[in-house]
């Protein structure tokens, strides 16, 4: 098995904080595509985010993430169960599981090993759903600058799996009966500094400060100030598109 590429741990607190936050719609429409409400399993839960939110539509959610960190910041809920585990190795009983959801993780799982475990937990008819968010949009400008130092300072240190992202999960094998799903996204006001902060949530701009000394971050803040100044009560609607992929396990 590939070891465990640990993008987040040592930014948990911060992702914690910035990470914007899944539609209850888009979750309300994956639960009521399961069997039944008993068991989900949120893979790759990071901080949590989809776990409780899926609480309140499922008798018991488990949540597993491979980095101890993330779930050290999961918000408690008291139908949801934090495990540290692979994706691979959920520890969950055959055939017992109503929904699979993997929010924002796919691209970076092992699938040759995480599909059969997926087969081997679900119910019979039961479904999986994964879901991921890519580049999003402000306005004309502050979008335009983002773009131009993303490229100059920032492109170059994702990890090969960023390329899942940008195919939008077309090229990730999805083994089940696909049901045709709409569009989706997400959105939040935030004002430049909030944004920054998810800005710095980035693994590529983890990586790049790790191996650079550079601070992308501060560049995007400079670039940013003629079009987006640093303002309290300039805040933004930022919205993300979401893609989502959405399974029945057979037979």
């Amino acid at each position: 098995m590939t070891a465990f590429k640990d993008h987040f741990s040592d930014r948990a607190a911060e992702y914690a904080v910035y990470r914007p936050a899944y539609p209850p719609a888009l979750i309300a429409h994956v639960a009521q595509l399961a069997p039944a409400h008993d068991l989900a399993w949120d893979a790759g839960t990071g901080n949590g985010q989809a776990a409780v939110m899926l609480a309140e539509h499922f008798r018991r959610v488990i949540a597993t993430d491979a980095s101890e960190e993330q779930l050290a910041r999961a918000k408690p809920h008291p139908r949801v169960e934090y495990r540290v585990a692979r994706e691979s190795s959920s520890g969950l009983a055959s055939a017992s599981v109503d929904l699979v959801t993997i929010a924002q993780a796919l691209h970076w799982f092992d699938h040759a090993r995480f599909w059969p475990e997926v087969h081997r937990v679900l119910v019979p008819r039961g479904i999986c759903a994964a879901w991921m968010y890519d580049k999003m949009h402000i306005d004309p400008e502050a979008d335009a600058v983002i773009h131009r130092v993303h490229a100059e300072r920032i492109e170059e240190y994702w990890p090969p799996e960023r390329k899942h992202v940008d195919a939008k999960y077309a090229d990730i094998p999805f083994p089940f009966e696909e049901l045709p799903q709409e569009e989706w996204s997400m959105s939040a006001r935030l004002t430049r500094e909030q944004f920054l902060g998810y800005v710095g949530t980035w693994s590529a701009v983890m990586r790049a400060r790790k191996e650079t000394g550079g601070a992308p971050v501060a560049a995007m803040r400079n670039a940013l100030a003629p079009v987006w100044p640093e303002d309290p009560e300039d805040v933004r609607n930022v919205v993300w598109p979401i893609t989502l992929r959405v399974g029945r396990n057979g037979p």
